[in-house]
């Protein structure tokens, strides 16, 4: 077995000297909470995906989707569509409201919701649709809105996995949907830690994000805290969350966004290799292009049929020989929460519930050397019998 002092992660954050830097400004500023570092992130990100919109820093993407639904008034008595291939958070903030996630099946291809599937999901019911841009791979613009037009829904998108990439020319976050909610957990594609944006082009929306993500009360902390005559009266009206991002995560995701298109081609420029490394062999390759049109947040082989072992022995191996490895993602249907309270059958999820046995996800981070990234396929070439 290979030295663990080699042993290549299947995911490390790309934090520099100038991240460290902007923490410790922000640290020595005296003001750590949300505060000038917030409002300036979200300032800028905003202008990054164009203007026009609203940005709102939260602790998480899971924070974000659940204000997003929130605010949107979804509840008891109403569906929403989620794709089943995602993290349990995209649905369950639908059970936070009290409204039913209704599971759909996912394209074969790109692993992104099948329309044709959520089209036979729609009921009286049906009031919004949760899309996920799965691996980094943007859901079809076009066909999102056609879909969300012909049935009247309401739109937010689980773009966790998607910063920055272009669907048709626009970058995800430039968007009608009601709401586009990115994560800046520390594998993402940026981070500061633990964290996440809301965007809108919704005024009532995101002021009423604004408000609930610090339980309800109607006026910024910031504002009462700085202002140097009393200002200390507010009100509250609703029960809201503790869902502010901090400002020393906002001052590291200043930094992540100044940097973040260069990250995204680091990225790319790997995956390309992987897919020119990769062609030989008894696997099925992520779809998606290299020019900006796909964030590789994740690069996720598929083994196929003719490969020698199976994918949990291609994982056991890749640990043998000191590569990491994960699995995105073990769809929802076959969780035992979900398929439980929800009764659900695999046969009515047919490409995700084969997928699943098929999927592998390799290292893939904007900082791995070119070590690294070679011991990542010499080890898969390896493992599936073409070393």
């Amino acid at each position: 077995m290979d030295d663990r002092s080699t042993f290549v992660p299947f995911a490390q954050p790309d934090i520099g000297e100038a991240e460290i830097a902007s923490v410790v400004e922000a640290l020595r500023s005296g003001w750590l909470t949300t505060g000038p570092n917030s409002a300036a992130f979200e300032r800028e990100f905003a202008e990054f995906l164009g203007g026009g919109s609203h940005a709102i820093a939260v602790n998480s993407a899971t924070a974000g989707l659940h204000l997003a639904v929130e605010g949107l008034g979804l509840g008891p008595g109403d569906e929403v569509i989620v794709p089943t291939w995602t993290f349990t958070a995209t649905a369950e903030v639908v059970r936070y409201t009290g409204a039913t996630p209704v599971l759909v099946d996912v394209d074969p291809s790109t692993l992104n919701l099948d329309f044709a599937a959520a089209e036979r999901a729609v009921s009286a019911r049906t009031r919004a649709i949760i899309p996920v841009h799965f691996a980094g791979l943007p859901i079809d613009r076009s066909a999102l809105t056609r879909f969300a037009s012909e049935h009247g829904l309401r739109v937010v998108e689980d773009a966790a996995h998607a910063f920055p990439v272009s669907s048709q020319g626009r970058l995800v976050g430039d968007s009608e949907s009601d709401a586009v909610v990115f994560s800046f957990y520390a594998t993402k594609t940026i981070t500061t830690g633990e964290g996440g944006m809301l965007v809108t082009r919704d005024a009532e929306l995101a002021a009423r994000a604004r408000s609930m993500r610090l339980h309800g009360i109607n006026r910024d902390v910031f504002d009462r805290y700085h202002s140097r005559r009393p200002n200390w009266q507010y009100d509250v009206i609703a029960p809201g969350y503790k869902y502010n991002m901090t400002d020393t995560a906002a001052a590291m995701g200043r930094v992540q966004l100044g940097r973040a298109v260069a990250m995204r081609e680091a990225r790319a420029r790997i995956a390309r290799h992987y897919h020119d490394s990769f062609s030989d062999l008894p696997v099925i390759l992520p779809a998606g292009g290299f020019s900006g049109d796909h964030a590789w947040h994740l690069y996720v082989l598929r083994l196929d049929a003719e490969a020698p072992i199976s994918r949990d022995e291609f994982v056991a191996e890749m640990a043998r020989r000191g590569i990491g490895t994960s699995v995105h993602f073990t769809p929802l249907h076959m969780l035992s929460y979900w398929r439980d309270s929800y009764r659900l059958q695999a046969v009515d999820f047919p490409v995700a519930t084969e997928v699943f046995g098929q999927v592998v996800s390799l290292p893939l981070f904007s900082a791995m050397t070119d070590s690294q990234i070679e011991r990542v396929v010499a080890a898969t070439r390896a493992a599936l019998g073409r070393s």
